[in-house]
């Protein structure tokens, strides 16, 4: 930087607003950028939060203007609306908003036009800037103008839209905010056609969805359904000894909440989806309250841990299904087609686990973990005896044609079975062609017939 100034006559000025260029500061820089921040700027502070960008506007080798971007403001009543996205949009997206935190055109240099010439140039720049060092680009840039101070004429002159005046309050802290007394005016603009659509869109362009998928999903359940649906876990056994800061059922109603979302079910991915929570949540779910201002504690990873652990598999089942049955009341058994299948968890190092479910509806039967060491066979056969199949049709493929579970299907349980036989099964091979040539036999042609309709 050239630290000798000189005034811009007028026969320059033209000179001067064409030859002007923009690009971001050097390391090196900073000092004297936040020192003329400091002298010139009427905020006398060039302190920035969040993903931030500086830049200096040159002409021949002298500095003429500096602006600086950084996080948007996270709460703008305005904003919201303009852009109108929901609440959970706004918490994942809200990077891909700037702020113009900074523009001061140095006193040397206060020359018509020069603002909204060097706020274009910088504005074609921005997101291919961001991109490069945040791995994301902009769609939409905001900023605060002083109505007192300034008429916000260079924003207007560059594409800016003046969408009216802040409460003149500003944030102090975590949830709470300070009356200043100076409302200011609150502009913004889109970086690319269409921007406040991708804003408030379903699903994130294929460019931007990494930005999305940063942030774990948001819980579904409104508070006062997550106060019900805790309720149906409060009677399961505790093993902790000691105070616990959370309830055991709040820690399943969090969890069952995060699988609905499609939660990775590990402790970590836990942990994040409980801090994700609003306030109206974590109020309905009675999270410990500390500090100054007092914040909610959400339980962290070794508290997730210690549940997936110790907790009973069997009593969350019986919970989980009387939860199920208030909602989409109690099941008929009665001409039900039950699936019953093995799969193998993700991210469990090859855990293994047997479920039941009603073709008819997709309702939830049960579930059965496969013992180490051991195959889905026992474990079906311990998860069809928990099961209404009175009147049932239970479906399986080839490794559960067994005659121990047949007869639980239809002797203990009342059902039938519809069971799959492959070639390298030899036994039930010879088996079934013995019994189709004894039917042949004793009952004539007819029932091959019906067996072979296409005979």
């Amino acid at each position: 930087m050239q630290t000798e100034k000189r005034p811009i006559l007028t026969t320059e000025s033209q000179g001067l607003i064409q030859g002007v260029q923009v690009r971001l500061i050097q390391p090196q820089e900073r000092a004297a950028f936040d020192e003329l921040i400091g002298q010139q700027h009427y905020l006398q502070s060039a302190h920035l939060v969040g993903e931030q960008l500086r830049y200096v506007a040159h002409y021949q080798g002298q500095w003429v203007a500096l602006l600086s971007w950084s996080a948007a403001a996270y709460h703008l009543k305005l904003r919201e609306a303009w852009i109108g996205w929901t609440v959970g949009q706004k918490k994942r997206r809200l990077p891909l908003v700037a702020n113009n935190s900074r523009f001061l055109i140095l006193k040397e240099f206060h020359v018509p036009n020069l603002a909204s010439r060097v706020m274009k140039i910088c504005l074609g720049r921005l997101g291919v800037d961001w991109q490069q060092t945040y791995g994301h680009e902009i769609l939409v840039v905001e900023t605060f103008v002083d109505s007192q101070l300034f008429m916000g004429t260079s924003y207007k002159a560059s594409g800016w839209t003046r969408l009216g005046q802040t409460q003149g309050s500003q944030r102090d802290r975590e949830d709470f905010y300070l009356q200043h007394g100076r409302p200011k005016q609150l502009w913004i603009r889109e970086l690319r056609p269409g921007a406040r659509t991708i804003l408030r869109g379903r699903n994130l362009p294929a460019g931007l969805r990494a930005l999305d998928e940063k942030h774990p999903p948001e819980c579904p359940v409104a508070a006062e359904q997550l106060q019900a649906m805790r309720g149906f876990f409060a009677g399961l056994p505790e093993w902790r000894t000691g105070k616990c800061d959370f309830a055991l059922e709040v820690l399943v109603t969090v969890a069952v909440c995060a699988l609905l979302s499609q939660v990775c079910l590990g402790q970590r991915d836990l942990a994040a989806f409980a801090a994700n929570l609003t306030r109206q949540q974590m109020a309905a779910l009675d999270f410990p309250r500390e500090g100054k201002p007092a914040r909610f504690r959400p339980p962290g990873e070794t508290t997730f841990f210690r549940l997936l652990s110790q907790l009973d598999s069997r009593s969350l089942e019986k919970a989980l299904l009387a939860w199920q049955n208030h909602l989409l009341g109690r099941r008929d058994a009665t001409h039900d087609l039950v699936a019953v299948d093995g799969k193998e968890l993700l991210n469990s190092q090859g855990a293994q686990i047997v479920s039941a479910y009603s073709v008819r509806d997709g309702r939830w039967l049960g579930s059965e973990a496969v013992k180490a060491g051991s195959n889905e066979i026992p474990a079906a056969q311990q998860l069809l005896r928990r099961l209404d199949l009175d009147g049932s049709l239970v479906v399986a493929d080839a490794l559960h044609t067994q005659t121990e579970t047949a007869q639980i299907i239809v002797q203990e349980k009342g059902g039938d079975y519809l069971l799959t036989v492959k070639g390298n099964q030899k036994t039930v091979n010879e088996n079934i062609k013995q019994l189709y040539k004894n039917l042949t036999h004793a009952f004539g042609p007819a029932v091959e017939k019906k067996l072979h309709p296409d005979l």
